[in-house]
């Protein structure tokens, strides 16, 4: 599959969660762990050095312009020396902005928080975290988006919602492009499988195809207990149930972005009717698409909750080391 392609697709999905941009500053010594991330994130190094600190591998040295990348929620932390993630308090967040001034260490934290959704596979199968020090020859806008970002991390301004989903996304597109063409030129493709890659855009580019893994297998060249055990190696979960959770997460992006009726979004995702696309999104996402729709004007709280999922084991890659047949519920 194409690999810009994946790119696009793994960012959409994205959307779905809230997306936050906060600026952190600390000095002497300090240390902060992230837990229980549910969702897609970054930290980019502004100032000074530091560490970035996992529970099953050693401490990776991080210098300005380095992007620590959580692709999918792994737990980890920063630190100005290296020590174990136990040894690190939980970081604390709000809305308050740091002390004003310079300080030895300096970064912003980005991220989408998905509540109820899952991370795309092509993220899903990333080492988390991992670091990319940037290649600003190849990727000059990368120092403007970082100053874009600090810019909003600081300031409120009006229309400060959608340039973040912007900013956000533009910056996790450049990082993950710079880290797919290096591991390409390792020769390492993101996903090695491409009959189930070619599966998987056909399933992304066609959500309201009455797809039945029959079908899907056929596309693939494979037998039907092949083709689903292969597809869930690769996804990480079976076809239908993947097919379900994809265009449940193309409805709630729709529901975000768009002012479409639930009729018309149910027949968008192949459902023949909007009752049956609201029980499903209901078992999805534990509310009804009314509710979801307008849940994004409710403000942030001052201290929002505790990322919740459970975590996920990841290996670390540092950048400048070696980095029923259908669908049931219609």
């Amino acid at each position: 599959m194409d690999t810009v392609d994946m790119i696009s697709q793994a960012i959409s999905s994205l959307r779905v969660g809230r997306g936050t941009v906060r600026q952190f500053r600390q000095s002497g010594s300090w240390g902060i762990r992230y837990s229980g991330l549910s969702g897609s994130g970054f930290h980019v190094v502004l100032r000074g050095t530091g560490w970035l600190v996992t529970a099953d591998a050693p401490p990776v040295a991080l210098r300005p312009g380095d992007v620590v990348l959580i692709t999918s929620g792994a737990d980890h932390g920063l630190s100005h020396t290296p020590c174990a993630l136990r040894e690190l308090p939980q970081v604390t967040l709000s809305l308050d902005q740091p002390p004003a001034g310079p300080a030895d260490f300096e970064f912003l934290c980005g991220a989408y928080r998905l509540d109820r959704g899952q991370v795309h596979p092509y993220l899903a199968v990333m080492p988390d975290p991992l670091v990319v020090s940037p290649d600003h020859d190849r990727f000059p806008a990368l120092r403007s988006i970082v100053g874009l970002l600090d810019d909003h991390a600081s300031q409120a301004q009006p229309g400060t919602r959608v340039t973040r989903a912007a900013l956000l996304d533009l910056m996790l597109v450049h990082v993950l492009r710079q880290w797919a063409e290096d591991e390409s030129a390792k020769g390492r493709p993101a996903i090695s499988d491409p009959a189930i890659a070619a599966v998987l855009r056909t399933i992304h580019d066609k959500p309201q195809t009455q797809w039945t893994v029959a079908r899907l297998s056929d596309m693939a060249g494979m037998s039907r207990g092949a083709f689903t055990r292969r597809f869930t190696a690769v996804a990480g979960k079976p076809p239908m149930t993947y097919l379900r959770a994809w265009r449940l997460s193309c409805a709630a992006r729709s529901l975000r972005e768009t002012d479409a009726s639930l009729a018309v979004i149910a027949r968008q995702i192949g459902y023949s009717t909007e009752f049956a696309f609201a029980g499903a999104f209901r078992r999805e996402y534990g509310v009804s698409p009314g509710r979801f729709r307008h849940a994004d004007g409710v403000p942030e709280p001052q201290v929002p909750p505790e990322w919740k999922s459970p975590r996920r084991d990841g290996a670390l890659s540092a950048g400048r080391r070696s980095s029923g047949e259908a669908v049931g519920d219609r």
